[in-house]
């Protein structure tokens, strides 16, 4: 299981009820024993049995295989360099419908074309600490469950409900939303953009928040069919911030202080 680390192998797309995720890190793990994930399988670094134990007590009640290891047999067998020397696999969360994601939630982030999984575990961690209700993916997006982005996140995957969008995108989320009473707002150098703490936006019971890739931004499409556009101002020059900055100056402003 722990030698098969890519993407590809561990989604196992011919069989959906075979995909596997991995959780690296003890919080991880913590947040996903929280969470109700199905654990298959332990694999620590034997100096840190006792602490996993301690940490996540759970994990004594549960049968499920621990394994411990040598930090150079961790390296060996998972073909990566081991600082924390924690991992478990778990089975891959059931899929979320983008009705029940939507259903009660007044700010969501909708994420267009991001390819850097990085970013994603960023942007997740950013949403669940400063209010945001879900996330929302195009058809062709990173996939959260990677193992570095559910790392990166520390675990927020399983914690904030997300989903992906139908086709045809955008067409289909955007009708969905406007139905369901969203104003859509995309983060763009666009010169109809108001700036991000304009009271227009914030005023809003339900608000959609666009963010576009990292290398071209957000498609022609969305900004063609989105209520507003918003710019985060900047200064020396500087035109646009990293995706996974930007979204959580845009959380902060819209999500946190915008409904406190």
């Amino acid at each position: 299981m722990y030698t098969r680390l890519s993407d590809r192998q561990l989604r196992s797309l011919a069989d959906p009820s075979q995909a596997v995720v991995v959780c690296e890190s003890l919080l991880v793990i913590k947040v996903a024993v929280e969470r109700g994930l199905e654990l298959q399988s332990v694999l620590v670094d034997e100096r840190h049995l006792d602490n996993l134990l301690q940490t996540v007590p759970a994990l004594d009640g549960m049968d499920v295989p621990i394994y411990t290891a040598t930090r150079d047999q961790l390296q060996g067998v998972t073909g990566i360099n081991v600082h924390r020397g924690y991992f478990a696999a778990a089975r891959r969360p059931r899929p979320r419908g983008l009705g029940e994601v939507l259903e009660g939630a007044g700010r969501i982030a909708v994420l267009e074309g991001l390819v850097d999984i990085t970013n994603v575990g960023a942007l997740f961690r950013s949403a669940a600490a400063l209010g945001v209700d879900g996330i929302v993916l195009a058809p062709r997006c990173a996939d959260p469950l990677n193992r570095r982005s559910v790392r990166v996140s520390m675990g927020t995957v399983f914690v904030l409900p997300w989903a992906v969008a139908p086709e045809p995108w955008p067409q289909s989320l955007l009708g969905e939303l406007g139905e369901r009473g969203f104003h859509t707002v995309a983060l763009a150098l666009d010169d109809r953009a108001v700036p991000i703490d304009d009271p227009s936006l914030a005023g809003h019971d339900r608000l959609a928040l666009f963010f576009g890739s990292e290398g071209w931004g957000l498609s022609d499409q969305v900004l063609e069919g989105v209520d507003s556009t918003a710019i985060i101002p900047m200064q020396r020059g500087v035109d646009s911030l990293n995706v996974a900055a930007s979204s959580a100056v845009a959380f902060w402003e819209l999500c946190s202080r915008g409904r406190s």
